[in-house]
C-alpha cells in the first residue's frame, strides 16, 4: 500500500506541475485539464480533489462532486462555504498523507494536515464516491470533508485580536515610541527621532509573502525604518487567534484551534534623548549628521540625521499636499545620513598616521619635508598637484601635520606607507566589511576592489580624498582606538552591560598614545585648527576635516565640513566621543563651521 500512495503521491506532483504551468501560460482551468485525465477509481478522484483545494480553484472541486451531493448543495452556496473557510482560516501548505482505498465499498481514507492562523491541524477523513453513467466516481460530498464535526447546518468562527506593540525607551526609561489610548503608535520626540527610531505602516504583499507563516495578516502593521524595523521581531505584539465551530444559536460547540495573544517586548536603548535633543537643536537647518557614543563601552548615546520630518505624520497620515513637499525636497529629509559613507577629508589623518607608525613607515618625529602650499612627487603626475591651506615653521612631522592639517605630509605618508600595505590595514581595521550593528550601515569603502589604481590615489587617500568614503559609525569605532590602547569597540544601541570589541589590538599603545596626544594639541595649540572647540576644564583631543566633492582641482565644489572629537579622561563618567559632519561649508568656514556647535554639545553633556 506504502508503494502504492508513493505512485500516487507522484502523479499528483506531475498533476500539479502540469496545472500550474498551463492555468499561468493560458489561463486553462484546472477542472478542464482534470477532467480529461483517468479517473476511474475514487482515489484518483480524491488526489484531484485535494490539488484543486491546494490551489483554491473551487470550481473545479465542484465539479468532481456526485449528482446527488449537487441536488442537495447548490453551485452557490458549495463555492461560498468552501471559499469562506478555507479562506478565512488562512489554509495553506495543504498535504495528504497516509491514503487507504477500500475496493470493496469503494471508500477512500486518508490524512490532511494544514497551516492556519491558528497553528497547523491534521484530521482524518472518510470520502464515499457515486459512479455515475459515464462510468467515472464523483464525489459525495458533505461538510465533514472540511472538518469532520462540522454539521450542514454548522458554522465556522473566526477571530484574531492583536497583542500591544511594545515601547522603545531611552537608557533613563523615556518612552520614545508608545501606543495610544486607540493602539495607534505615537511618537513623542518626533522629529527629533525620526531617522533613529522610524516609523511602522501597513504591510505590503511583498513583506507580507516576505513573513510568511509569522502570523501577519493583510491588516497587520510592521515596522519600516530605523530601530520599529531593527527589532520588529521582538517589538510586535502576537495575535491571538481562535477557529470554532459553532451551532445554529452561535454556540460554541468545538474548538478547532487557539494560541494566545503575547504583547510585544520593550526595548531599552542606549540614547540619552535629552543629548539627541541638544544635538537636533545645535544642527536644526543644517544637513548632516551626528553621533555620540562612550568609546569605552561602545554605547551609543545619540544618532541624528539633519534634516528631517515627524514619524507621527505616517501614523495620522499625510495630506497630498505635505506628502508631495516631504518625497520631493531636494535636501531628502527622509534619508538617515548616518546610515551612508562619505569622503571624510582631513578627519581621516590619525587613521593614516596610526597605520604608518602601527606599519613602521615612518616615525612621529620623521621629517618628511616642508613643500610650501603645494606638490607633486614627480613629473610623472603631469599638471595634477596636492595642495594644502597653509605653511607653518618647524619640521613637517607627524604632530605638526595634524596641528596644522598638512595634506601634502599625510600624501607622503600616504606613499611611504605603500599601496599594498595601506590597502592591508585599512581591511585589518574594518574597511569593505559589514559593521555588526542593529541597524544596517553602508561599509566604508577606500578603492575600487580594494587595489589603489594610481600613486595619484594613494597620495589622495592619505589626507581622506580619492575614493575613500568612510561610514561615520564606523569612524567611531576606529577613533574609540585611541581610548582603548589600539582595540576598536563594538558600537551597540540596546542597553547592555556587556561590552566587546570589534577588532583588537589593531595599533600598537605607544601608537595610540603619540596620536591621541597630537589630537589633544589640534584642539590645545592655538595654531590648531581645532582650538575654537577648546573647554576650559575638558581635556579633549580632536580632528578636523574638510572634504571636496569635485571631479577636478580646477572647480569649485561642495565641501563637506567634519570635526570629530573625545574626551581625554580617565574617569568613567566622563568618557564621551562624536562624529559629526556638515554638508555645503563652502563659504561658511569649511570646517570650522562645527566648531563651536560641538563644543557646546560637549560643554552641556559633560556638566
Amino acid at each position: 500500500m506504502e508503494d502504492k500512495v508513493q505512485k500516487k503521491s507522484r502523479k499528483l506532483l506531475i498533476v500539479l506541475i502540469i496545472l500550474l504551468i498551463l492555468i499561468l501560460i493560458g489561463g486553462v482551468s484546472a477542472w478542464y485539464i482534470i477532467s480529461n485525465m483517468d479517473q476511474n477509481s475514487p482515489d484518483e478522484v480524491i488526489y484531484s480533489y485535494i490539488s484543486c483545494l491546494m490551489i483554491n480553484d473551487y470550481e473545479g472541486m465542484y465539479s468532481m462532486l456526485s449528482e446527488s451531493t449537487k441536488s442537495r448543495v447548490d453551485h452557490d452556496t458549495y463555492i461560498a462555504r468552501n471559499k469562506n473557510i478555507y479562506e478565512g482560516i488562512e489554509a495553506s501548505n495543504i498535504e495528504m498523507k497516509n491514503l487507504t482505498y477500500n475496493e470493496e465499498d469503494k471508500t477512500v481514507n486518508y490524512d490532511l494536515t494544514f497551516d492556519t492562523l491558528a497553528g497547523s491541524l491534521t484530521y482524518n477523513y472518510t470520502a464515499t464516491f457515486d459512479r455515475q453513467d459515464d462510468n467515472k466516481y464523483y464525489l459525495n460530498w458533505y461538510s465533514s470533508l472540511i472538518f469532520p464535526d462540522l454539521e450542514e447546518d454548522y458554522k465556522v468562527r473566526v477571530y484574531s485580536n492583536s497583542g500591544s506593540r511594545g515601547d522603545i525607551l531611552d537608557r533613563n526609561g523615556k518612552v520614545l515610541a508608545t501606543n495610544n489610548e486607540n493602539g495607534e503608535r505615537v511618537y513623542p520626540y518626533g522629529e527629533i527621532t525620526a531617522h533613529l527610531v522610524g516609523y511602522i505602516r501597513g504591510i505590503s504583499a511583498e513583506e507580507l509573502e516576505e513573513h510568511k507563516g509569522e502570523g501577519y495578516t493583510e491588516s497587520s502593521l510592521i515596522g519600516k525604518t530605523g530601530l520599529e524595523l531593527a527589532y520588529e521581531e521582538r517589538l510586535r505584539g502576537k495575535n491571538g487567534s481562535g477557529i470554532y465551530i459553532v451551532n445554529e444559536n452561535e454556540e460554541i460547540v468545538e474548538t478547532i484551534a487557539e494560541t494566545d495573544i503575547a504583547d510585544g517586548e520593550d526595548i531599552k536603548i542606549t540614547i540619552d534623548i535629552d543629548l539627541q535633543e541638544q544635538i537636533y537643536e545645535e544642527f536644526d537647518g543644517d544637513k548632516g549628521f551626528s553621533i555620540a557614543m562612550n568609546p569605552k563601552t561602545g554605547e551609543v548615546l545619540a544618532m541624528v540625521s539633519f534634516p528631517t520630518f515627524d514619524t507621527n505624520k505616517f501614523i495620522t497620515g499625510f495630506t497630498d499636499e505635505e506628502w508631495s513637499s516631504l518625497s520631493s525636497d531636494e535636501d531628502t529629509p527622509m534619508f538617515a545620513r548616518y546610515e551612508s559613507t562619505w569622503a571624510p577629508g582631513s578627519s581621516f589623518k590619525p587613521i593614516t598616521g596610526a597605520i604608518g607608525l602601527t606599519t613602521k613607515s615612518f616615525t612621529a618625529d620623521e621629517n618628511l619635508g616642508t613643500s610650501g602650499l603645494s606638490w607633486q612627487k614627480d613629473s610623472s603626475w603631469g599638471d595634477y598637484k596636492v595642495t594644502t591651506l597653509t605653511t607653518y615653521s618647524g619640521p613637517a612631522n607627524l604632530r605638526n601635520a595634524l596641528v596644522y592639517s598638512d595634506n601634502i605630509y599625510f600624501a607622503k605618508a600616504a606613499l611611504k606607507i605603500g599601496s599594498n600595505n595601506f590597502a592591508e590595514q585599512l581591511l585589518k581595521i574594518g574597511f569593505d566589511k559589514d559593521l555588526d550593528f542593529s541597524i544596517p550601515m553602508y561599509n566604508s569603502q577606500f578603492a575600487d576592489n580594494n587595489e589603489f589604481d594610481s600613486e595619484v590615489q594613494l597620495a589622495d587617500s592619505g589626507y581622506g580624498q580619492g575614493k575613500v568614503l568612510v561610514n561615520p559609525l564606523h569612524v567611531a569605532s576606529i577613533y574609540s582606538a585611541f581610548v582603548n590602547d589600539g582595540s576598536m569597540i563594538k558600537p551597540h544601541i540596546e542597553y547592555s552591560e556587556k561590552t566587546e570589541y570589534l577588532y583588537e589590538n589593531v595599533f600598537s599603545e605607544d601608537v595610540v598614545k603619540e596620536i591621541v596626544e597630537d589630537l589633544i594639541q589640534v584642539v590645545e595649540n592655538p595654531n590648531g585648527t581645532g582650538y575654537e572647540a577648546r573647554i576650559n576644564g575638558i581635556y579633549m583631543a580632536g580632528k578636523t576635516g574638510t572634504a571636496e566633492l569635485k571631479s577636478s582641482k580646477d572647480e569649485e565644489g561642495e565641501e563637506l565640513g567634519w570635526f570629530n572629537a573625545f574626551v581625554v579622561s580617565d574617569n568613567s563618567d566622563e568618557q564621551f566621543l562624536t562624529i559629526n559632519m556638515v554638508e555645503n561649508v563652502e563659504n561658511r568656514g569649511g570646517s570650522h563651521y562645527l566648531l563651536p556647535k560641538v563644543k557646546n554639545i560637549i560643554q552641556e553633556y559633560m556638566k
